[in-house]
């Protein structure tokens, strides 16, 4: 099995065939770059405040001074929007590089020693699989209490397996190529093997992984924080702010649920159509 073909499995076939296109990658790229962009300096240059109360209308349509509307307390969308995109764009980067790093080391130890090392490590990652990610953010707030730290620490442990047996499989197929065993008849150290040999082989597997994982994180967070336990009032993100204009959507102003809805639909598709595009540049490599 190919570098490739591992690759292939973590990425679902409608985002392998719209990233075929190339103007829909490039249209994913320029998405999820105004998104970065916006995370970085939406505090800057958000209109209002934040958390200012009744800077406009209650419930408020969408107009030249209030863009995305204002909400249930008079506050301005848009700006809660822009400055919800730090929390709800960098959370999810801290949980797939978290899991990243650790699933890689755990992979690349395994696939290295092998035996009883390997099944060892096999068996945690079992374990840790057998439990839903969001399950063990919510046991992770129920224990440390509500905020974005113990959903980042719990997601970033529950996402460990999918990381590591993707590349443990990768790793050790690698090892067991003929330049491995040349390399270790010239006298090459460990050390040198590991970094500049088999590590820079799993950069794009691990690469199209991240931007899946970055998808699935969103979501998770997303869901944690509309369930109230994640980011706390008055700081927004997108999730709180989606349950918390529920009530408003039955007041005829969905706005404060849909704009923020359609920022998280927006990065999590642009993230998966770059993922899928890194992955069928693997597959041509491979080939």
């Amino acid at each position: 099995m190919s570098v490739g073909q591992i690759a292939q499995g973590a990425v679902p076939g409608v985002a392998r065939r719209v990233a075929k296109k190339d103007w829909t990658f490039v249209l994913a790229l320029v998405v999820f770059g105004i998104v970065v962009v916006i995370a970085l300096v939406g505090s800057w240059i958000a209109p209002y405040p934040a958390d200012e109360l009744y800077v406009g209308p209650v419930n408020g349509a969408p107009s030249l001074a209030h863009l995305f509307g204002t909400d249930d307390v008079g506050r301005d969308i848009l700006s809660r929007v822009l400055v919800g995109a730090q929390a709800s764009v960098f959370a999810p980067i801290m949980v797939v590089v978290l899991s990243t790093l650790l699933g890689l080391s755990l992979a690349v130890t395994a696939a290295w020693f092998g035996g009883w090392v390997s099944g060892t490590l096999a068996r945690v990652i079992d374990v840790i699989f057998a439990i839903p990610g969001l399950v063990l953010a919510v046991l992770a707030v129920a224990m440390f209490g509500k905020g974005l730290i113990a959903p980042i620490v719990a997601l970033s442990i529950a996402y460990i397996p999918v990381v590591a047996r993707l590349t443990q499989t990768a790793a050790s197929r690698e090892l067991g190529k003929p330049y491995f065993a040349a390399l270790r008849v010239q006298g090459v150290s460990s050390a040198a093997m590991l970094l500049r040999h088999l590590l820079p082989a799993l950069i794009p597997l691990v690469a199209a992984q991240m931007a899946v994982g970055f998808g699935y994180a969103m979501l998770d967070l997303a869901a944690i924080s509309f369930l109230g336990l994640g980011q706390q009032p008055p700081a927004p993100d997108w999730g709180s702010m989606i349950a918390a204009g529920q009530a408003s959507i039955l007041a005829g102003a969905p706005e404060q649920s849909l704009f923020p809805s359609i920022f998280v639909v927006a990065t999590v598709l642009a993230v998966g159509v770059i993922g899928a595009r890194v992955t069928i540049w693997v597959e041509e490599r491979e080939r």
